[in-house]
């Protein structure tokens, strides 16, 4: 009976496995049967290097909005990334234990605010901070940016703490015996050995920034142009996506399924690259 019991629990979790990753292939298969035939009437080289984005006039090339979304992206991983590290940093070696009791659950509770709160703050607040200090509509790469930089923090923060937690204290000690300072102890030794873990924090921050989308329709402006300054509106992949899927039909609609075929593309790359980092330490 017990053995039963035990190969029943075992089939059960097996099938509940199967049927995460097949909800995974059902997606990726409903998005390339949907987007391709539009990449192959258009071409892949018109489609991802095309200037101008037109429905109305058949013209679909997405290369402004793979800008935005890297400019924007790139944006937010500088401003978030090292504040995420240095929280992380101060959290493992420096706050009490009493401080950071505190800090924990608030950096969890940042994680889990809705995205529409994030950009309906950014537009109250942020916005009018741009434009009357900085010129411009305020509607920008720099407020997005803001905003991601925000968002991205509990991811960066929380696996930046694991990893350095998770390093062997004789790395420390040893260190700290041969005469190292604190901070040269952190530096020279602590930051290094956690690499792996910081890089794969990053990687996962920057996937969760570029597939943001409510938040980021809300600050960025939504222009299909190529942005000359970080003040310039722009529009991401992934709000061109909202904004249009609403309304749009035949091939206007498949084009917008070839640009989420881009975007999960990218989003699996970067993933990958994430597991990569993390299972070769």
């Amino acid at each position: 009976m017990k053995k039963f019991r035990e190969k029943l629990s075992g089939r059960i979790f097996l099938a509940l496995a199967f049927s995460s990753i097949s909800a995974l292939a059902i997606i990726t298969i409903f998005i390339i049967i949907n987007g391709m035939p539009i990449i192959s009437e258009v071409g892949v080289k018109n489609f991802v290097f095309g200037m101008s984005w037109a429905p109305s006039r058949g013209e679909y090339g997405i290369l402004p909005m793979i800008i935005g979304s890297v400019t924007v992206t790139l944006g937010a991983v500088i401003l978030g990334v090292p504040i995420g590290i240095c929280c992380s940093i101060f959290l493992t070696e420096f706050a009490p234990k009493a401080l950071s009791k505190l800090f924990r659950p608030a950096i969890q509770l940042l994680a889990g605010i809705p995205s529409v709160v994030y950009g309906f703050w950014g537009l109250l607040s942020v916005v009018p901070l741009i434009r009357n200090y900085l010129g411009g509509p305020g509607l920008s790469i720099l407020a997005a940016s803001i905003i991601l930089a925000i968002m991205v923090l509990p991811t960066v923060i929380s696996i930046s703490e694991v990893s350095i937690l998770a390093l062997p204290r004789q790395y420390k000690e040893g260190a700290l015996a041969l005469g190292l300072t604190h901070w040269q102890t952190i530096r020279a030794v602590v930051l290094p050995s956690a690499k792996s873990g910081i890089v794969a924090a990053v990687i996962l921050g920057t996937g969760r920034a570029i597939g943001e989308t409510m938040a980021v329709i809300m600050v960025l402006g939504n222009a299909v142009a190529i942005p000359s300054s970080i003040l310039d509106p722009v529009r991401t992949l992934t709000t061109n996506i909202g904004i249009e899927m609403g309304y749009a039909s035949g091939t206007h609609k498949e084009a917008l399924f070839a640009t989420g075929i881009v975007l999960f593309i990218v989003i699996m790359i970067l993933n990958a690259s994430a597991q990569y980092i993390m299972r070769k330490k």
